[in-house]
């Protein structure tokens, strides 16, 4: 079941109605207007005028605007966010300017140990932690380039701008990720850092949509040619993550032999290795790596039957992030949904929750899944009113 076309104001009626646990003769009696009317406009063959969204939203006593169309979370969590992203807004605009206040400057080794620890948190999904700590430790990297331009200043610079753009992708902010990532490319092309300058690219290609396919493709190919000249364990892990990359863009488009191609690709990477690389650049890279892009290939291609084959073949190690942990749980959510399994679906965003609730509070999949429960549950169970009202439906 794809839920792609069904989001207009018909299906977002149904939505709160489904959360109110009224059926739809329950609603119709207390709206001024025929039953037909509202199963019409619920299934999106009538469209909504404004007396009758003014009507619904009375009757369930919610704003007309969560009816006609809202963002993906609530003004009150949006302002929050906005809040926690300013101050990493400001210090990217100001990146090629001095600090307008002094600071006193930490040894280079203490910043560099702090770079690795705010991507560490990002990891671990204590995504507020690292947006707060982020400001002041992307000032003080600045400032030591600037005073002291070496190639680990450099490099320690480009993994905090790195940090800043995983931050701001993961809560929605997609223009803050672009800039992030330009910045990342700047601080790279100073450090001469091919690999850092080949994930750049690599995060580059998975901004891009399903439409963009032929621009994916060339971001990614640009990031195997930075590394043409490298043959050390890290830039073979750099190389590994780029053929994940392009199996991520060769799937929105939905070319199942690119797919395949590049799993194979990356697998036979991981063997030359010789196991997980887990430790280069926090990419994670290694075969538990490509059997989770593997399955996420599957489910952007909808083919959900071999997803739900590879879900339940997956067994994650100890050591796997916590962000990836939850990305899959996430994933397996859809899946199960997909499949109608609704209790699995919705035990497995739970679990989700509770492993990365800042990560899962925003993952698209997230709606996406709670939004097909809610599609096809007669009477929405507690767990899932909570889930709903928790990511602000």
């Amino acid at each position: 079941m794809s839920l792609a076309d069904d989001d207009h104001t018909g299906s977002r009626i149904r939505q709160q109605r489904k959360l109110a646990r009224l059926t739809q003769r329950q609603l119709a009696d207390r709206l001024p207007y025929s039953y037909s009317l509202l199963n019409q406009v619920e299934c999106g063959a009538r469209p909504a005028t404004d007396g009758f969204v003014a009507a619904v939203a009375s009757a369930l006593r919610v704003d007309a605007t969560v009816l006609t169309g809202t963002a993906s979370v609530t003004e009150i969590q949006q302002g929050r966010l906005a809040a926690l992203v300013r101050p990493i807004r400001e210090v990217l605009d100001l990146f090629d300017l001095e600090p307008a206040t002094e600071r006193q400057g930490r040894p280079l080794p203490e910043l560099i140990a702090s770079a690795d620890g705010v991507c560490q948190a990002v990891r671990a999904t204590h995504l507020r932690k690292a947006a707060l700590v982020l400001p002041g430790l992307i000032t003080d990297l600045t400032r030591a380039a600037q005073t002291t331009p070496t190639t680990a200043t450099w490099q320690a610079l480009a993994s905090t701008y790195r940090t800043a753009h995983d931050i701001a992708l993961k809560v929605g902010y997609r223009d803050l990720a672009t800039v992030a990532l330009d910045r990342m490319g700047w601080a790279a092309q100073r450090a001469s850092d091919p690999c850092l300058g080949a994930i750049r690219q690599y995060k580059r290609a998975l901004g891009h949509k399903k439409t963009e396919h032929d621009l994916g493709r060339r971001l990614v190919r640009a990031g195997h040619e930075l590394l043409t000249d490298e043959s050390s364990r890290e830039a073979l892990a750099v190389a590994g993550q780029l053929h994940l990359g392009a199996s991520a863009v060769a799937a929105r488009a939905g070319d199942r032999a690119a797919v395949a191609a590049h799993i194979a690709a990356a697998r036979d990477i991981a063997d030359r290795i010789g196991g997980e690389a887990g430790e280069v650049h926090w990419l994670s890279f290694g075969h538990i790596n490509i059997s989770l892009h593997e399955m996420g290939a599957s489910v952007a291609m909808k083919q959900f039957d071999e997803a739900l084959k590879q879900a339940r073949n997956l067994k994650l190690p100890p050591s796997t992030p916590t962000s990836r942990r939850a990305r899959f749980l996430v994933d397996r959510a859809v899946v199960e949904m997909e499949a109608g399994h609704t209790d699995a679906a919705l035990r497995h965003l739970v679990e989700a929750r509770h492993a990365a609730p800042e990560q899962t509070r925003y993952h698209p999949g997230t709606r996406e899944a709670v939004n097909g429960l809610l599609h096809t549950s007669r009477r929405a169970p507690d767990t899932l009113n909570l889930m709903a009202a928790w990511i602000g439906l």
